[in-house]
């Protein structure tokens, strides 16, 4: 169902047909007969394309953010374990001189002269001498103690490094691989809207020819610049280049501010990041009159606590109902009693941006 209000109609009207109607119910019919008004713009072969398409869109803009967030979630990991390597790199000094000192006692214990016999010499009772021997084992122990200190640290620090570093390599190719199944999804949807435009612009070609046919003028009907967009580019250059226009044609309007949220849903659901915007403008003034909270395009009976939650929303909503950009097509689905205005309106804001 049409997420639009005005879209229930189950009669669609045309400018074609609308003048044909003021010539007299004779020629109405007549010209009824002759230039059948299509009921969609688009096959349903290419529809379903379109929606198969979105879906893939979707579904990776989906894995893509997964694989962001694990990046972004490594990121504070490896700030974590950066830090004990900080800590364990500032205690090897220390740990290497302790045990320095302790391979030197224990070299001086191994290659001196008869270390027993002169301890035994030196005592004056067998209670001082068994002292005497526990101490050295307890210095001993503490000489070993020290060493395998020092091979444990290092021990660590090259294993926390490994890790980290592997982790960080998989977490990049994993979000290199679905940030390249989004690029190819979105490649898919571009060439299924390229075969509605086409779809849509044989439409519009027809209503001309039935309006000249006629006699009458509908006016030029323009078509959108699909190669305005330049998608050949990651997610933030896309994101850096189209919000300060979004933000410039928002400024002083309800939606103020809101550049980084439109590009950045245009950018994840695959739609001209000029629509929603322009959109707003045509049915509430940019969001200064919503007839529901924060519901600037006349969007059914939705409401939504934010703009953030309404945009993301919005373009989606675009992306799966409507395709890639403006159309004729889309312009009688969105706002079938006045499509032309609407249309003409929408794509005139459009390129404002």
């Amino acid at each position: 169902m049409d997420a639009h209000p005005r879209l229930h109609a189950t009669w669609r009207t045309t400018a074609a047909a609308r003048l044909i109607a003021s010539a007299g119910v004779t020629v109405a019919i007549a010209a009824s007969v002759l230039f059948p008004v299509p009921a969609r713009a688009i096959t349903s072969q290419t529809e379903a394309k379109l929606t198969e398409t979105q879906e893939k869109v979707e579904e990776t803009a989906a894995t893509y953010d997964k694989a962001v967030k694990q990046l972004c979630d490594l990121e504070e990991q490896a700030s974590e374990n950066e830090a004990r390597i900080a800590e364990i790199e500032a205690e090897l000094p220390s740990a290497q001189d302790k045990a320095s000192r302790a391979m030197r006692d224990l070299y001086k214990q191994q290659k001196g002269t008869n270390v027993l016999m002169s301890f035994m010499l030196s005592t004056q009772s067998l209670d001082e001498l068994l002292s005497t021997m526990k101490y050295m084992g307890m210095v001993q122990d503490a000489n070993v103690e020290a060493l395998e200190e020092l091979n444990d640290m290092q021990a660590e620090l090259e294993s926390e490094r490994t890790e980290l570093a592997t982790a960080r390599a998989q977490a990049e190719q994993e979000k290199q691989a679905a940030e390249e199944a989004l690029a190819e999804a979105q490649k898919l949807r571009e060439e299924a809207q390229a075969q509605a435009d086409a779809e849509a612009a044989a439409e519009a070609a027809a209503l001309q020819e039935a309006a000249a046919e006629l006699g009458t003028d509908v006016g030029s009907i323009p078509q959108p610049d699909n190669g305005a967009v330049d998608w050949n580019v990651d997610q933030d250059t896309f994101v850096s280049q189209w919000a300060p226009r979004i933000d410039a044609y928002l400024a002083g309007s309800p939606l103020e501010g809101q550049g980084t949220t439109f590009a950045t849903a245009a950018w994840k659901y695959g739609v001209d990041p000029r629509w929603s915007p322009a959109i707003s403008n045509t049915e509430s003034s940019k969001g200064r009159h919503c007839f529901k909270p924060h519901n600037a395009w006349g969007w059914g009976s939705a409401s939504w606590s934010s703009w953030e939650e309404a945009i993301d929303a919005h373009v989606s909503g675009l992306a799966r109902g409507y395709g890639y950009t403006i159309s004729v097509a889309n312009a009688k689905r969105y706002c079938p009693p006045n499509w032309f205005n609407w249309y003409n309106n929408t794509l005139s804001e459009m390129n404002r941006i």
